[in-house]
C-alpha cells in the first residue's frame, strides 16, 4: 500500500516511465542545476529508475536534449517578421533572444555548435535572407548572423551567470572589494564610476546595442 510522504509525493513502486516524465525531469534539472549536471545516472536517480530504463525511451544524452531543444523551438509562437530587411534584421534577433531566454540553459546547449532545433531554424533562415536583401553576399549574411548569435548568446550568458552568482549564498562581493580598492591615479574612470557601475551594468540596453551592430553591420559590409 502507498503512502503519502510529508512532501506530497508517493512512497513505493515509483510512477511507470515514459518519454515526457524523462523530459519534464530532465527539464527540471538542467533549469536548476545546467547541462554540465544532466546525465542518464542523474536523471534515472530523479526518476527513481535506473540508467538502462531511460535507454527505453531515448537513446542518450545528445538525442534527450535534441528532443528539449524540439519541444520548446516548437511551442514558440511565430510572429509575423517586418518586409525591411534592417528591421527584419533586428526583429529575427528578438525573437532569437526570446526564445532563449526562457530557458537560458539552451545558450549552453548550443554553444557547442553542433545540437540543434530545426523548428528554430526559420529565424537563421530569415536573417540570412534579410542580410542578402539588404544588398550583402551570402558569405556576409552568415557573418552577419553569427554576430548576432554571439551578442544574444554573451547577454543570455552574463544574465544567467550573474542570477547564479547572486543566488549563491556563500558568494563575495569581489567586484565591489576590487574596485575599492584601485588606486584612482591609475584608474581614475573607474573609480569615479565605481558607485554607480552595479547599476550601469545591469541596465536592459539589450535593444539599443542590437539596433547598432546592424546598423554598423550593413553599413561597413554593404558596397
Amino acid at each position: 500500500m502507498e503512502q503519502s510522504t510529508p512532501t506530497g509525493r508517493r512512497s513505493g513502486r515509483p510512477p511507470k516511465l515514459s518519454r515526457e516524465a524523462i523530459l519534464t525531469a530532465a527539464r527540471t534539472i538542467l533549469a536548476e542545476e545546467g547541462p554540465d549536471q544532466l546525465s542518464m545516472r542523474r536523471l534515472a536517480k530523479e526518476l527513481s529508475s535506473t540508467p538502462m530504463a531511460l535507454y527505453h525511451h531515448v537513446k542518450d544524452k545528445d538525442e534527450l536534449l535534441l528532443l528539449l531543444l524540439e519541444s520548446h523551438a516548437s511551442a514558440f509562437p511565430r510572429p509575423e517578421l517586418p518586409a525591411d530587411p534592417r528591421e527584419r534584421l533586428i526583429a529575427a534577433a528578438r525573437v532569437l533572444y526570446d526564445i532563449l531566454a526562457e530557458c537560458p540553459w539552451i545558450v549552453e546547449v548550443l554553444a557547442s555548435d553542433d545540437l540543434l532545433a530545426v523548428s528554430a531554424l526559420w529565424i537563421v533562415e530569415n536573417v540570412l535572407d534579410a542580410a542578402i536583401a539588404a544588398g550583402l553576399t551570402p558569405e556576409q549574411a552568415v557573418h552577419v548572423y553569427r554576430v548576432l548569435w554571439y551578442y544574444t548568446a554573451g547577454e543570455l550568458t552574463v544574465r544567467l551567470g550573474r542570477r547564479r552568482r547572486r543566488a549563491d549564498p556563500a558568494g563575495r562581493p569581489y567586484r565591489a572589494e576590487a574596485f575599492a580598492a584601485l588606486d584612482p591615479a591609475a584608474f581614475p574612470r573607474l573609480t569615479s564610476l565605481a558607485g554607480d557601475w552595479e547599476e550601469l551594468t545591469a541596465a536592459d540596453t539589450r535593444q539599443e546595442g542590437l539596433v547598432a551592430i546592424v546598423n554598423g553591420l550593413l553599413a561597413t559590409l554593404r558596397p
